[in-house]
């Protein structure tokens, strides 16, 4: 019977485990692109609708609250009906709005459908819920994060693609309405073609499909009963609460400055859009690598030590990021302002895929709810950023709080510290997989 997988073979599709790792991180990089398309034409679409700084707050904070409920939803979903048909189902329904925003005509149309490509965030969890099932103890860090982290580089694309398509679009001789609108259309068609690509090559972990298995009677890993049970045993369990708060202090914070960034370096360092878009843009790129690094790093270091050296490296990237997010806030000029924002973006994205190496070993009962709460903790950091930034009305302020408030939240990670039994648990599962 197939196991999981204690190796990673990048150049391979012959596994159903290198499959599915593959195939979830091109779906994420779909979804996160589909997410932050928005972002880098915000400085187009405001003058378009006409926004004040409050109905941009707004939009920036729908984009990603909805995120929340979503994805609550699809960890159980994974563990009841499997990552394979949940991913399936988000990417065709969230194609819906992606399209639907480029035909908004006021404000508040574009307000409901921007709500509504929220819902592709939480591709996140679906993403990192089929690396666990697929990986073993040794390498599941490593792949959870470059799954995610090649992922997450889609929102990086975005930045800078998007004003570039915009562009492409009015040399054609489209106007400059007709433009964005018709920009915006491409990540929803890319949504749908990914949609029938996953259902058609992936399955839901190594041995199978969950239905097939559950109707053959063998036990499949994950949620042993799926829904409402695994997100009841992941709810019950304090470490799951303290890594909510750690992720919405490091991914909460990534897609908050995906939101900002680019009408930041426009308004305050006087870029132009394809510049913005491009400084943008490579705090986006860093996740092609550092999250990966993240996750690679808790790796090793658990294999160095023990379970608890994985909370204790969290830790110290948390630090580094409210630091490196405070000299963000402080820089006065523009080039100053980027290598600051790689810095902090360097720590964030560690400290992102760090959190999902931990994931796997909080409750092996109840995965799909597990990684569900803990990555809608990342939406709730950044609506709370977004309302923070509407009720402070100055960026660099609310850039300064959050420096301080996340260095702070790395307490939680060493809160987060297992115990001797679970620990022991865990190092006799790596011998058996081995």
């Amino acid at each position: 019977m197939a196991t999981k997988a204690n190796s990673i073979k990048l150049l391979s599709i012959s596994t159903p485990q290198m499959r599915a790792f593959h195939l979830t991180w091109m779906a994420f990089f779909v979804c996160f692109f589909a997410w932050f398309a928005c972002a880098p034409l915000m400085p187009v679409i405001k003058g378009e609708f006409n926004l004040s700084g409050a109905q941009i707050a707004n939009i920036n904070i729908a984009a990603v609250a909805i995120t929340i409920l979503v994805r609550l939803i699809v960890g159980p979903l994974c563990d009841h009906f499997g990552p394979r048909k949940t991913y399936t189902g988000l990417l065709l329904l969230g194609a819906i709005p992606v399209i639907g925003v480029a035909f908004a005509q006021s404000y508040e149309s574009f307000l409901f459908f921007r709500l509504g490509i929220g819902a592709a965030g939480a591709s996140f969890v679906i993403t990192q819920y089929h690396t666990s099932v697929m990986f073993g103890p040794k390498v599941v860090g490593t792949a959870n994060a470059a799954a995610a982290g090649w992922g997450n580089a889609g929102g990086g694309v975005a930045q800078a693609v998007m004003p570039l398509l915009m562009t492409a679009m009015i040399m054609l001789g489209v106007s400059e309405t007709f433009g964005w609108r018709a920009a915006l259309i491409v990540p929803g068609v890319l949504m749908i073609v990914m949609a029938f690509v996953y259902y058609r090559y992936t399955q839901d972990c190594p041995q199978g499909n969950f239905s097939e298995l559950r109707a053959a009677g063998i036990a499949i890993d994950g949620g042993k009963k799926g829904g409402w049970e695994s997100f009841k045993l992941a709810a019950a369990n304090y470490r799951v609460w303290l890594l909510f708060i750690t992720y919405g202090a490091c991914f909460g914070i990534e897609i908050f400055i995906h939101n900002i960034a680019a009408i930041y370096y426009v308004d305050h360092f006087n870029l132009t859009l394809g510049q913005a878009g491009m400084a943008a843009g490579s705090f986006g790129l860093l996740a092609l690598f550092a999250r990966a690094l993240g996750g690679w790093a808790s790796d090793k270091f658990a294999a160095r030590g023990n379970l608890n050296h994985r909370v204790t490296l969290l830790f110290v990237l948390m630090l580094g990021e409210g630091a490196g997010l405070l000299m963000f806030a402080h820089a006065s000029t523009a080039v100053l302002a980027i290598g600051a924002m790689l810095i902090f973006g360097l720590f964030t994205h560690m400290a992102c895929g760090a959190t999902y190496a931990v994931v796997p070993f909080v409750d092996k009962r109840a995965l799909g709810g597990v990684a569900g709460i803990i990555g809608a903790g990342g939406n709730v950091g950044a609506v709370a950023a977004g309302f923070l930034m509407k009720g402070m009305g100055d960026v660099q302020q609310t850039l300064s709080i959050l420096g301080i408030v996340v260095a702070a939240t790395a307490l939680c990670a060493l809160a987060a510290r297992f115990s001797s039994s679970t620990i022991e648990e865990n190092v006799i599962a790596s011998k058996l997989a081995a």
